[in-house]
């Protein structure tokens, strides 16, 4: 299982004050020496945390995978068609959303995300979709091309105890369809220390994408610590 770091909101506390620091190029290297498989940022039309800077100076350090989130606009596939990123996952973005709220609607959108998908391959990056586990959404996934999806497990992670169990079902079967669909299959989204393991335990999964509860536990431990801990987790 490999574990992508997510550090937008370390640059989240530096553009509380549009500080200098913390530097997420530093968190990037600190992650991958304690043993992170690749680093994840999401770069926002607002660009409330990373920026067009901390791109580019991510992609000429980190040494393992440079994930880029980012909608599917023409700003956006021109950054990356000049940056060139280890990998693209296109996600859903709305203005005024704390964070990422639901996958893509690639049912809806389908012709639309196969432009953008075929664009960003053209320039040599691999394309993953942001997507819900449902079954329509992974067809429609496959036929745009991309060679991955990420699963959102934003509802499992949320879900009261009663209702956890259906949602890890949901994300069980989508990872097993995307699989035998033959997507890569990886997963994120409000996944933490408590709650990773069963996602962890789905053979289909090759990657977990986590953030947030990383980088609130390294506030309080350090972050090679709490990257160490949940390397641990995903055994």
């Amino acid at each position: 299982m490999r574990l992508g770091v997510n550090i937008d909101h370390v640059a989240t506390i530096r553009q509380a004050r549009r500080a200098r620091e913390p530097e997420p190029v530093t968190a990037a290297a600190l992650a991958e020496l304690a043993g992170a498989d690749g680093i994840t940022v999401h770069l926002r039309g607002d660009r409330r945390h990373i920026q067009d800077r901390d791109l580019r100076l991510l992609r000429e350090v980190v040494s393992t995978r440079l994930n880029v989130e980012m909608a599917a606009t023409d700003e956006m596939v021109a950054i990356a068609g000049d940056v060139k990123p280890g990998q693209v996952t296109l996600v859903p973005e709305y203005p005024d959303e704390v964070t990422t709220t639901g996958g893509l609607d690639v049912v809806q959108h389908q012709t639309a995300i196969a432009g953008v998908v075929g664009r960003l391959q053209a320039a040599g990056i691999t394309v993953s979709l942001f997507i819900d586990p449902a079954p329509d959404q992974i067809v429609q996934a496959r036929e745009t091309g991309a060679t991955a999806v990420e699963l959102n497990t934003g509802p499992y992670a949320d879900a009261t105890p009663d209702g956890r169990t259906a949602e890890l079902v949901r994300i069980r079967q989508a990872a097993s369809q995307a699989h035998e669909d033959g997507l890569e299959v990886l997963g994120g989204h409000g996944l933490t220390y408590v709650n990773v393991k069963p996602v962890a335990a789905i053979p289909e999964i090759v990657e977990l994408n986590i953030g947030h509860s990383i980088v609130a536990r390294a506030v309080l431990v350090g972050l090679e610590r709490a990257v160490r801990e949940m390397v641990v987790l995903l055994g």
